[in-house]
């Protein structure tokens, strides 16, 4: 039997722990420089990307693992037992399989939920699923969560951002547009109902354009293909994306969502303390610290590191703010994605 929960909600929600996992193998610019026509300088310019984490090909890296991996050091940073997590949410466009939902190993994998409740007679377990939203992922999961536990569906929740999207690019020159974007990586935080209603969500936003679909798509048959693109068995199974189409779109959405959000919570950006942005490309982000006029700390840039890690990125920059001390209590966070759909949204916290 599951866990029956009453629906009684919780005014605020407040982040308590966080943890990332990225895969053992690294893959540098000059790496790739052997690997197709390409060169360091080349995509450092375009990019800023200077190395990746890819997944290994045997099976024992995967999105589960590596979710189960920031899973459990997300869930010990919080310092609580996984037996307290009453749903798991798995952001991801790559998911193991369509079914079972990749969050459901997850939680099993990391005990979330598990228990025996000896009041009422009866195991207890843990909802999941996954969330399918691209590079937009983890944005919109996090304002759903929020209001799961606003409606007193849950009070503890773990949320997962994690994608490895290295299987499905070619590294070789026909694919080196998409191959010298994209890492693997999975960054989780637990999420917990609270009685001050201070913590939270001030302003979120969540779009979608979906007659722009084809600018990034995957696809799997040949129907899934534009009907102005000549469908080729070849590039079934791999990332296809007009760059110039999804630079264009970032560029001119990116700013605007955030006056928006900021509009909606009456705040100005010097009053936001970290904007916490999805890392497609380091042009993107500082042309809107420039739009903005904020200083570098407060919009952190980490995509030298890993790439585009889709739905992980999110997290992948809150950990490195948590880890170097810089996010504190009663800060304000605002969380910026933007990706294939086309999608694009925010959720501007006080934590």
């Amino acid at each position: 039997m599951s866990t029956a929960r009453t629906t009684v909600g919780y005014p605020g929600c407040r982040i308590i722990g966080s943890g990332v996992a990225t895969p053992g193998r690294t893959l540098t610019n000059h790496d790739l420089e052997q690997m197709m026509d390409t060169s360091d300088e080349w995509i450092v310019q375009r990019t800023g990307i200077r190395s990746r984490q890819i997944a290994r090909k045997d099976g024992t890296e995967n999105t589960m693992t590596l979710s189960v991996d920031a899973g459990r050091r997300a869930i010990a940073d919080a310092g609580i037992d996984p037996s307290e997590i009453d749903l798991v949410m798995l952001a991801t466009m790559t998911p193991e399989y369509t079914c079972p939902p990749t969050a459901c190993r997850v939680a099993m994998e990391i005990g979330a939920g598990k228990g025996r409740d000896e009041g009422a007679n009866h195991d207890r377990y843990a909802g999941a699923w996954d969330f399918s939203g691209a590079c937009c992922g983890f944005v919109f999961a996090l304002n759903n969560a929020y209001a799961l536990i606003r409606a007193g569906m849950a009070r503890t929740l773990l949320l997962i951002g994690a994608d490895t999207l290295s299987k499905y690019v070619h590294y070789n020159t026909a694919g080196r547009s998409t191959a010298i974007l994209f890492g693997d990586a999975a960054g989780a935080i637990v999420l917990r109902g609270e009685q001050d209603p201070s913590v939270g969500v001030l302003a979120q936003a969540m779009l979608s354009d979906g007659s722009r679909w084809q600018e990034l798509y995957l696809p799997f048959e040949e129907h899934n293909f534009p009907n102005d693109v000549e469908p080729q068995r070849e590039l079934l199974n791999t990332v296809q994306m007009n760059g110039r189409g999804v630079f264009k779109f970032a560029v001119g959405t990116f700013p605007e969502i955030i006056a928006q959000t900021l509009d909606a919570a009456g705040l100005s950006a010097d009053e936001v303390d970290h904007f916490v942005c999805h890392q497609s490309n380091a042009r993107i982000l500082t042309a809107a610290r420039d739009r903005f006029g904020l200083d570098e700390h407060k919009l952190h840039i980490n995509i030298d590191r890993y790439g585009n890690t889709v739905a992980a990125s999110i997290p992948l920059v809150l950990q490195d703010l948590r880890s170097e001390g810089k996010v504190r209590e009663g800060q304000r966070i605002m969380f910026v994605g933007f990706g294939g759909g086309l999608t694009w949204g925010t959720s501007l916290w006080q934590v």
